[in-house]
């Protein structure tokens, strides 16, 4: 590592490697220096002159934000001739710029108004009538007003640098130069909004969020995106128990600032017209509503009587209610016909890598990787934080990055090796990349549901034959996909892959057996556009909507969202991390509560079902999941470590199938979120 600089910062040594800038220098050192063009991570800018510092020997103010450190300097960043500079500067920003802070949504949370407040003059020298352009919209989500627009270029550059999308560019020049879409007069993009937070002043605001509230009237929950399975935090603004906004510009995740469309804006499903409030049973054909205290014992009476359940669990549940869910099955109702619908093949690895250590790679990984391969995914589409993450490091530490795909995928504007083939023969194409493959230093290695059984040993191989260090992630579609597996939802495995003492039924094998007499459904649609084979099967399901499944159902309960409940899940890298509850719906009830009634009606003794318990149990009897308390409970992420042996299992490959959601679609949640579905790009489509 090359030498440390040492310079001086406001009277403060303070030392840096050679090429940090003096604002990141600054910043380290616990000096603020303010800027509004400058954003960590993105290109430089140079054009709000904020961040004019004063460095002696130099004739005249420096930027801050452009400006490397050298040895022996000596900056000022709050003298007379600064602040006098900022003033100046402010005061031009302000000639134009409408005094509308009561009404802006960014106001409480703009940058401009910060440093008018810190540095601004109390009456402005310009008695103009100020230019006035009327407000547009730019897509349900965006809207654009001109004259608050500072021209930083932060939503420019985050769109095409952070996204590669490119949505959005100058018009004009000059004094007539605005932001505007590449597309004429609307947006064509993945409506992320993080244009929106990423504006230091009111100019991008939201369309769901704007003149609803104000950011000191909310309160903020930080809690885990329920859609996806890339575990991206966000944080929801709620007021009167109602979700009102999306955002994480606290950077507390593992996603920091970053949220797609769906951690930012589809969390509407929580307020549908659809969404179950009260138990529903069916009476001469139809479902009628009756009692919690009816529902639960009407349950807990079937289950009982039953002499051949089944029992299918959920990929959106938490690890809680997924493990005490299993436990249910095995110890309370004695069978062994309990699984999940899987879209990634995740066991074959484990098996594949038996006696490997450090093989399984986390999000961050992506970032710091100096190369990764990706096999039948469209990345920026299913899994768009991952898509971030290797955008991030191409842009910063000149990663490769290579594509094996039916299609063209994002990726595809910087990768160095791409290729194309027909769905379902990707690994055939794995030869044709070795030679670079083993030219690198490290290698990820991200592959979707085309890979799996025999195929998943073979890119194993594949990868120990290259002599490099590799790490895996096989993706999975949804919030806690990983986590149902890890917590044993599986006919073939018992918590921590454990082989399980006698292999139950597939969710296809259970939906197609004839002699079922009972199948409890949690917080799944396994029969949409199939019939139970099981005529005869009391169905008993618990949802938030009235899927097909439920439709189908001879008793309804309705659960709660991942937004209205506590517990942990685990992303598709393994990372465990805490739901935190933000919202309420009248009548639902969490998951867990439901099947402790429901065991409790029973009789059983299935120990307490209380979120923190139930984790703790998990910690204590789940091989990899001893994770570090303080950390998941503090809002970290913390990756469990699954068994490093062997993990026999019999399941056919061929029922692990992914949904294929793209940007705009997230199975059940995706149908009913009106967000999702308002805007143009919707429902989209993978390899496009």
């Amino acid at each position: 590592m090359a030498d440390l600089i040492n310079l001086t910062i406001d009277g403060r040594a303070v030392q840096a490697a050679p090429g940090t800038l003096v604002i990141e220098a600054a910043k380290k050192a616990g000096i603020e220096i303010p800027a509004f063009c400058y954003y960590e991570g993105l290109s430089l800018q140079g054009a709000c002159r904020m961040c004019l510092v004063e460095v002696e020997k130099f004739p005249k103010l420096q930027v801050g934000c452009t400006l490397p450190v050298a040895e022996g300097m000596v900056v000022h960043t709050d003298s007379p001739t600064v602040q006098q500079a900022r003033k100046g500067t402010l005061e031009f920003l302000l000639t134009n710029h409408p005094l509308d802070c009561p009404v802006c949504d960014k106001g409480g949370e703009c940058e401009l108004q910060d440093m008018v407040f810190r540095y601004g003059v109390g009456e402005s020298r310009y008695i103009e009538t100020k230019h006035h352009v009327d407000e547009k919209q730019w897509s349900p989500v965006v809207y654009f007003d001109a004259p608050r627009c500072i021209l930083c270029y932060r939503c420019v550059r985050v769109c095409g640098e952070g996204m590669g999308v490119n949505a959005l560019g100058i018009v004009n020049r000059g004094v007539l130069a605005e932001i505007g879409p590449n597309e004429g007069d609307h947006l064509e993009c993945d409506e992320c909004g993080n244009c929106i937070d990423i504006c230091p002043v009111g100019a991008l605001t939201s369309g769901i969020y704007r003149y609803q509230t104000r950011p000191w009237e909310m309160n903020h929950v930080g809690t885990i995106c329920t859609h996806c399975s890339g575990g991206c935090k966000t944080t929801l603004g709620v007021r009167n128990d109602q979700v009102i906004r999306g955002n994480n510009r606290d950077r507390s995740g593992i996603n920091g600032e970053f949220l797609c469309l769906k951690g930012r804006y589809a969390f509407d499903f929580l307020e549908s017209e659809e969404r179950l409030q009260t138990p529903m049973k069916r009476v001469d054909g139809k479902l009628e509503p009756i009692s919690w205290a009816e529902a639960l014992e009407l349950a807990a009476s079937k289950l009982k009587d039953a002499k051949n359940p089944g029992v299918i669990g959920s990929t959106r549940t938490t690890n809680e209610e997924s493990y005490y869910l299993q436990k249910f099955a095995r110890q309370g109702l004695k069978t062994s016909n309990i699984d999940h619908i899987r879209t990634g093949d995740v066991t074959t690895l484990i098996d594949a890598l038996s006696g490997k250590t450090d093989a399984l790679a986390t999000i961050g990984d992506l970032y710091t990787t100096k190369a990764a391969l990706i096999i039948g995914a469209d990345l920026a589409q299913q899994q768009p934080f991952m898509a971030y993450q290797l955008r991030a490091n191409w842009r910063h530490h000149q990663s490769h990055t290579y594509t094996i795909t039916p299609g063209p995928v994002r990726e595809d504007q910087y990768s160095v090796g791409a290729v194309r083939c027909d769905a379902g023969k990707e690994l055939d194409q794995l030869e044709s990349l070795r030679d670079k493959l083993k030219a690198e230093a490290s290698l990820v290695i991200i592959y979707g549901d085309c890979v799996k059984g025999d195929g998943v040993r073979k890119l194993v191989a594949f990868g120990d034959s290259l002599g490099i260090p590799v790490k895996y992630i096989p993706l999975v579609d949804y919030t806690n996909s990983r986590g149902a597996l890890d917590m044993g939802v599986a006919s073939d495995l018992e918590p921590g892959y454990k082989p399980a003492a006698k292999t139950g039924l597939s969710v296809a094998q259970m939906i197609a057996a004839k002699d079922l007499d009972v199948l409890w459904v949690v917080g799944e649609d396994p029969l949409r556009g199939k019939d139970l084979g099981s005529t005869s099967a009391f169905v008993i399901v618990q949802d938030m909507f009235l899927t097909e499944t439920a439709q189908k159902a001879d008793l309804v309960l309705p659960s709660a969202s991942n937004y209205e409940k506590t517990g942990t899940v685990t992303n598709v890298t393994g990372e465990v991390q805490k739901l935190k509850r933000a919202a309420k719906t009248m009548g639902a009830k969490a998951d867990l509560e439901i099947m402790g009634l429901i065991a409790k009606e029973m009789g059983l003794n299935l120990g307490i079902w209380t979120p923190d318990k139930v984790f703790d149990e998990i910690r204590k009897t789940v091989k990899g999941y001893n994770v570090p308390l303080p950390v998941v409970a503090s809002g970290g992420a913390a990756q469990s470590q699954p068994v490093n042996g062997r993990v026999p299992s019999n399941y056919n490959p061929a029922e692990i199938d992914s949904d294929d959601n793209t940007l705009f679609t997230s199975g059940t949640l995706g149908r009913y979120s009106k967000i999702m579905n308002s805007v143009m790009e919707a429902p989209g489509g993978l390899y496009k």
